[in-house]
């Protein structure tokens, strides 16, 4: 092995004998141990013999105290100059003085030259291996890698100072560092650096290779031009391309300055006065004054020059870890621990780059393994620093020109770019696209789901709401973002925060490992269940969400029923498996809860609804709008978004707390009446029903009446829509209303099945009796609002515009209006009218209007009363003197009702059963279906009950209709009819039982 080879490979640079190549022409000069540097020639001057590089004139002496550089005629005037002259006396001082002047600073070229061939002999000199000897005689036998290199070839000083960090005698360490502060101040000075990299520097302009062409200053900016032209190649495609050996030469030169910012000297020129101005009390060396001029890349008042500098060290860092001293020398035991730079030959490869670093040890982390204090705070630190600065990854400068020159320029700094290029991902909806994964990418190496410090502009913007809604968690916990996400849009949301908030979730949710407590939680289910890989693998063949998708499929007890399951996810195998742990179930709810609040943060909903959300929705931008939109137009919807929307509004059917922005407005009612309910962990339907049933109380508010009966609405649409019908009948469905799906039809179909199978008193019901019970609910909860009857209500909605605009839906008050002008309806609405009383009358019950408005009548007179029976009861005790009022008229207006058609009085036709065809057929033959008779048939039945030719029962039934008749003209029709204008003439107040109550308080 060639020793400047090897040197390359371990060091490239820095080690000086064996490492630094030999220069031909220069002679030796011997050093003494105790001041090497000082006395690298006591009897030669600096340049030697070497007079072709036009040094200074040859056999200068400087007494017997040695050579001094201060005392040579072409720098002794620079040097009194610059330097303090307690330092002239040491010629690395002096040296050193001279290169780290400032900028407005020159020296003659003659002393530039005589500095340089000073450098060029301490730097080729072989006998500086034996003066390491004798300086680190200690240090070596500490270290057993250095004491067992072999000697005279330069091997032991690359060792030094690669293990430089633990060199605790002092002597060593100055010899060391001092020597490596020579060697970067010029890279010709650099083993083979000339040689590998002189056909890119002449390529890109870089900079002259003669030497004393440039002076000092320069020579950083030659690396640093090279450095640049690296970074350019990896962020712009047809770029020149920096020849292999060259680019292993650049990032090593980068990783051996790493530890000190004066190694590098275009960025220690650059940043002089920012380091005084921020770092002052920051000690060189480990890397620190980088670190601390990182942290004030975006002080308004650092240089340009210096952000320019320090954003390629940076990108240079993210090309190679061990750019960065701080960074490799935390992670280092963990790297190896966890395999994480299996190939350590190649510094460039894919292991070498920090993202690979960081989703390596990340994943180690997520999996629960231990990575040490030190790492992750070095981690935490770098991706604070990816997060900020955009740039610093070259995909996405790469990917998202177009985007960021169109609508993100001026955003540079502190991480407002990259969140400009998430809202305008977020708002155009593109899930694939080389910018798209470029951000996707970024997300996951940075991981800001885990700590939200990471994301400086949404900690920034978000730090109020922590303070106020979140101040009870711990600082950089996990569940900051969960509670952001809880008070999204609520009065504790500032604005701003709400934007970067959205714009971070948006990636987070197409990807389930960035939720760190979700993945926690699931990683074992999504391994069983879904086949996932590690955190830090995944599948191009998988779709953004699909395994968030997967796991909530298996989190509710519609999937394990039959519920109706897309096709990526039919094939997940094995009966008892299906199920997840509780864990991650409540994860998956919380995580549900949280999305309900945009349809943006569902993936695939959002992917496959995109033409339906731009075709039906676009103008709804409010919260929680564009999914109640997409409900409201279910029928129109593409199939495979109809698909979507239908299984998530199952889900919501199962947990209506999945819709977030309505539990949220339903607190007070949920409070009052449901919160039992509401606690439990797994919701069954039960909440909704709660609400539903308590709709009208006082403490309902609109925006919860409003929410309910939206979702009353969307379950009409299909069965499978309301949970507890869904379990309680689909078998019943299945073989009653095969091919069934809207929900009222599935409802008018078993309940027929129900009536008819009562009529004929069959021994065995054929609608299930825990079906027939789930059936009665939702014929109450129906009757409340006649949107909830859609055939109904679209016979009628004309007439509804024309008689009862000003009526309020809900309370059954449009359908109580629309009974009050039955004889101004429309055919088609008078039919729909006339069954919906009759099938009242027969069940009154589902009169909602005389439930509501007798409820406490029904609880003081008729307690024990069979629901079918429930008017009867209030008829016979409607005179009662404790009867209320209100009552009272609602009990006379069925009465009237009832009078008008023998069938709306479901009593009289009983006990007439055999009465009417054979005395009223002749009526009877006449009679349209749906259209009342206006007391035909009854009259018929008066003239025979006065001729005592009718039935006893019937008898009866007549009887107390003459009874209250007499007492009450109205319960006649046929006299009113005859007599409407006597009536109106005579009676002025009789129109009174006809006016439309008002919405009556709800009663208690």
């Amino acid at each position: 092995m060639a020793a400047c080879g090897r040197v390359l490979r371990l060091l490239l640079v820095l080690f000086i004998s064996g490492s630094i190549c030999s220069a031909k022409e220069a002679k030796p000069a011997a050093v003494d141990g105790d001041n090497a540097a000082d006395n690298s020639d006591r009897a030669r001057n600096p340049a030697g013999e070497a007079r072709a590089a036009d040094g200074p004139p040859a056999g200068r002496r400087s007494g017997g105290s040695g050579w001094r550089l201060a005392e040579e005629e072409a720098c002794r005037e620079d040097v009194s100059r610059i330097c303090p002259k307690h330092s002239w006396n040491n010629n690395l001082a002096v040296l050193e003085c001279l290169q780290d002047r400032k900028d407005d600073t020159e020296i003659a070229s003659d002393c530039n030259h005589l500095l340089w061939n000073y450098k060029l002999n301490l730097t080729t000199d072989p006998k500086f291996e034996s003066v390491a000897v004798e300086v680190c005689k200690t240090t070596i036998s500490g270290i057993k890698e250095c004491a067992a290199e072999e000697r005279g070839k330069g091997y032991l000083v690359s060792c030094l100072v690669d293990h430089r960090t633990n060199i605790s005698e002092y002597q060593c360490n100055q010899y060391i560092t001092k020597m490596a502060s020579i060697v970067f101040s010029d890279y010709r000075l650099i083993c083979g650096f000339m040689d590998k990299c002189r056909e890119d520097i002449n390529k890109l302009h870089c900079g002259s290779v003669t030497t004393g062409e440039k002076d000092l200053h320069s020579q950083g900016e030659v690396i640093s031009c090279l450095e640049k032209g690296l970074v350019s190649e990896v962020e712009e495609q047809g770029s020149y391309s920096i020849r292999d050996e060259c680019k292993k030469s650049i990032m090593r030169v980068a990783e051996l300055s790493s530890d000190d910012f004066h190694l590098d000297r275009h960025l220690y020129f650059s940043c002089r006065e920012d380091r005084e101005r921020f770092c002052e009390h920051t000690p060189a060396g480990e890397g620190k004054v980088y670190k601390c001029l990182f942290n004030h890349k975006y002080e308004e008042s650092m240089s340009d020059k210096c952000k320019d500098a320090l954003s390629t060290r940076q990108k240079l860092i993210a090309q190679d870890y061990k750019v960065s001293y701080s960074l490799a020398k935390a992670c280092k035991p963990d790297l190896r621990k966890y395999r994480c730079n299996m190939d350590t030959a190649m510094p460039r490869a894919r292991e070498a780059k920090l993202s690979y670093l960081l989703l390596c040890l990340e994943a180690a982390v997520h999996r629960g393994q231990t990575v040490s204090g030190e790492c992750q705070g070095e981690m935490l630190d770098y991706r604070r620093m990816l997060m900020e600065d955009f740039s610093l990854s070259p995909e996405i400068v790469l990917h998202c020109r177009g985007e960021i020159d169109t609508h993100c320029s001026g955003l540079h700094h502190k991480g407002r770019t990259l969140h400009c290029l998430m809202r305008v991902s977020r708002d155009k909806g593109i899930l694939e696209g080389h910018c798209q994964k470029a951000l996707q990418t970024l997300i996951q190496e940075t991981d800001p789901g885990a700590d939200y410090r990471i994301d400086r502009a949404l900690n920034e913007a978000c730090e109020s709401v922590i303070q106020t809604a979140c101040k009870h968690i711990r600082n950089g916990d996990p569940m900051i973002l969960s509670c952001l996400m809880e008070h999204l849009y609520t009065d504790k949301m500032v604005e701003d925060c709400e934007h970067r908030l959205l714009e971070l979730q948006y990636f987070i949710s197409r990807d389930w490992k960035l939720d760190p407590i979700l993945y926690k939680k699931c990683q074992n289910d999504a391994a069983r269940i879904c086949h996932t890989h590690g955190w830090n693998e995944t599948s191009e063949f998988m779709p953004p969400g699909a395994i968030f998708s997967c796991l909530y499929r298996h989190a509710y007890r519609t999937e394990m029923q039959g519920r109706r399951a897309s096709s990526e996810t039919s094939e997940v195998s094995s009966e008892v498996s299906l199920y997840l742990s509780r864990d991650c179930k409540t994860e998956v709810q919380r995580i549900l809860h949280q999305r309900a609040l945009d349809v943006k943060l569902d993936p695939d909903l959002q992917h496959r609804c995109m033409t339906d959300l731009g075709k039906w929705c676009s103008e709804k931008t409010e919260a929680g709008q564009e999914l109640e939109c997409l409900q409201d137009h279910l029928e129109d919807l593409i199939p495979e978004c109809r698909d979507v929307v239908g299984n998530l509004t199952e889900l919501e059917s199962e947990d209506i707390q999945i819709e977030a922005l309505l539990i949220r407005a339903c607190e007070p009612v949920i409070q009052s009446y449901c919160h039992d309910v509401a606690d439990n962990q797994i919701d069954t339907g039960d909440l909704m029903e709660c609400l539903v049933a308590n709709k009208h109380q006082k403490e309902m508010n609109e925006k919860c009446a409003v929410g309910v009966t939206h979702f009353q609405l969307i379950q009409m649409k299909d069965f499978r829509f309301s949970y507890k019908f869904k379990m309680a009948c689909k078998e019943d469905v299945l073989k009653l209303c095969p091919n069934i799906k809207k929900k009222v039809d599935v409802v008018i179909c078993l309940s027929t099945t129900v009536r008819n199978d009562t009529l004929q008193e069959v021994k065995e019901q054929r609608v299930s009796m825990k079906c027939r019970k789930q059936l009665r609910v939702e014929e109450l909860e129906m009757s409340e609002d006649i949107r909830l009857e859609p055939d109904l209500y679209e016979s009628c909605r004309q007439d509804i515009k024309q008689h009862c605009q000003n009526i309020v839906f809900g309370n059954a008050q449009v359908i109580e209006c629309l009974k009050e002008n039955k004889k101004h309806l429309t055919q088609q609405c008078h039919q729909k009218v006339f069954r919906l009383q009759e099938t009242e009358m027969m069940d009154p019950e589902l009169d909602f209007q005389l439930m509501r408005v007798c409820k406490q009548m029904i609880r003081r007179f008729c307690s024990e009363t069979d629901a079918k029976n429930m008017l009867q009861c209030l008829k016979q005790n409607k005179n009662s003197e404790t009867m209320d009022p209100k009552c009272k008229q609602m009990i006379t207006k069925r009465q009237i009702t009832q009078n008008t058609d023998y069938r709306l009085n479901p009593v009289l036709r009983k006990a007439c059963k055999a009465d009417i065809p054979k005395f009223c057929q002749n009526i009877l033959n006449k009679a349209k279906d749906d259209n009342e008779l206006e007391g035909q048939v009854i009259s018929c039945l008066k003239l025979k009950y006065a001729d005592q030719r009718l039935s006893p029962d019937c008898e009866g039934q007549i009887s107390v209709i003459l009874q209250e008749s007499a007492l009450d003209y109205r319960l006649d029709p046929q006299l009113q009819l005859q007599c409407s204008e006597e009536v109106t003439l005579h009676t002025p107040y009789s129109h009174t039982l006809h006016t439309h109550p008002t919405a009556a308080a709800p009663v208690q």
